[in-house]
């Protein structure tokens, strides 16, 4: 326990670092503010994923399903012919008619909408890391090679599992969700990366070497869109993702990390070390 106890209080201090620096969202506003060709992407992609995408949502939820539920009921009127409903046809033919106008509704709105958002917002996103690079000025290969120092955990290989019931397939549903944040928490700094010039093989050892702070990182957005349907979630994480990327873009946390894995190295972290980082830690959202 005591190797164990700093260990468990640099993991802790490493995801509140992480979770803090990703709901820095004030960030987004400042840098809107400085640029306007940043303020019109942002807002096209409000305007597509948040008006549009999830506002078709919401109007075929309260408005088309039931105009089709009253168009073509699912039981027999009070009023009219009972003969036909007598004998359930009229009800099949009703229920088949509105699964078949729900599904030409998807197949010609929904999925082309959703195909159309995916290709444009992934454009839309390099545009919006890149106007946050102009608006911060690190924009062009100025980012400083960072020492890996591995610490608390190796890298995570990636394992394929079928799913199966029971205690298993809760199992498979954690591990699902913790690639979700580390999937997107990649995602959101890869940007940055692009941008900054840095190799794939110095991402990925960064990576790997702190996938607890990328782990709270993460979880804000994967929190946001743990609750909805799929297409709800495309829609809300489509909002979201934006901002967090400019909220790594502008993020100093890797320089922060890279500063700390060299005074925990070979050495337990000290309450005075714990209480500067944590001081950091606020400062660097301001």
């Amino acid at each position: 326990m005591g190797v164990l106890g700093p260990k468990l209080k640099q993991a802790s201090l490493l995801w509140l670092h992480g979770f803090r620096d990703a709901c820095c969202l004030h960030r987004v506003l400042i840098y809107c503010f400085r640029s306007k060709q940043l303020a019109i992407r942002t807002g096209q992609c409000f305007l597509l994923n948040g008006l549009i995408f999830l506002g078709s949502i919401f109007i075929l939820n309260s408005v088309v399903i039931p105009t089709l539920q009253w168009i073509l009921p699912d039981q027999c009127p009070h009023s009219g012919s009972q003969e036909l409903c007598s004998s359930g046809g009229i009800l099949k033919l009703y229920s088949f008619l509105r699964l078949g106008l729900l599904q030409l509704f998807y197949v010609f709105w929904f999925y082309p909408l959703y195909v159309f958002s995916f290709i444009l917002s992934s454009l839309w996103y390099s545009d919006i890391a890149k106007y946050g690079f102009l608006v911060i000025g690190k924009y062009g290969p100025t980012f400083t090679e960072m020492p890996i120092q591995p610490v608390l955990s190796s890298s995570s290989n990636a394992t394929q599992m079928d799913k199966c019931t029971d205690i298993g397939g809760v199992v498979i549903g954690i591990d699902e969700q913790v690639y979700s944040v580390l999937l997107l928490s990649f995602s959101s700094w890869r940007y940055k990366w692009n941008f900054s010039g840095l190799s794939l093989d110095k991402r990925l050892d960064f990576f790997e070497s702190n996938w607890i702070f990328f782990a709270g990182f993460g979880n804000p957005c994967v929190l946001a869109i743990f609750l909805f349907s799929p297409l709800v979630s495309y829609g809300v994480m489509a909002i979201l993702f934006p901002l967090f990327v400019l909220t790594a873009t502008g993020s100093d946390a890797d320089k922060l990390i890279t500063s700390q894995r060299t005074k925990w190295k070979g050495a337990e972290a000290t309450s005075c070390d714990t209480r500067v980082m944590i001081g950091q830690m606020y400062a660097s959202c301001y």
